[in-house]
């Protein structure tokens, strides 16, 4: 099947496929008439692999690992393992970061609701912003 047909069986975009191709985790076949890259079925079901694998929060590179392990013959399910505790470590970082900075934008939010709106003076841009430096410089 062609990139087009591809894309649109397995839901992804053609630019995704390309960028899959380029890094070696699909290896299309070329046309001999024509030159155009031809996927089999196995194509579709390694991207199917690989969207699955990206929803669960794997990266590109870790994706490369399993399918290097399976080819080599070794069981990629430890490794997978590992992969996902990783994430979901990496994952529970990023929403306690996520919280603290939302809870920093309501605080904003919240003063800045009390004060009058300025001009750029050549001193200051937005006073807004400029009131949370205040405050960082009173932290540190």
């Amino acid at each position: 099947m062609k990139i087009s047909q591809l894309a649109s069986k397995a839901g992804v975009t053609k630019d995704t496929i390309r960028h899959y191709v380029s890094i070696g985790l699909l290896s299309p076949e070329r046309d001999r008439n024509n030159g155009y890259q031809i996927f089999g079925s196995q194509a579709l079901s390694r991207l199917r692999f690989i969207k699955t694998a990206r929803q669960l929060g794997l990266h590109l590179d870790d994706i490369q690992q399993i399918f290097s392990d399976a080819k080599e013959a070794h069981s990629p399910c430890p490794r997978v393992r590992e992969m996902m505790h990783q994430r979901i470590l990496e994952t529970r970082k990023t929403i306690k970061e996520l919280t603290l900075l939302c809870d920093r934008m309501e605080a904003s939010m919240a003063e800045w609701e009390e004060m009058p709106d300025s001009v750029p003076d050549g001193h200051s841009v937005c006073r807004l912003i400029e009131s949370q430096i205040d405050l960082q410089q009173v932290k540190t």
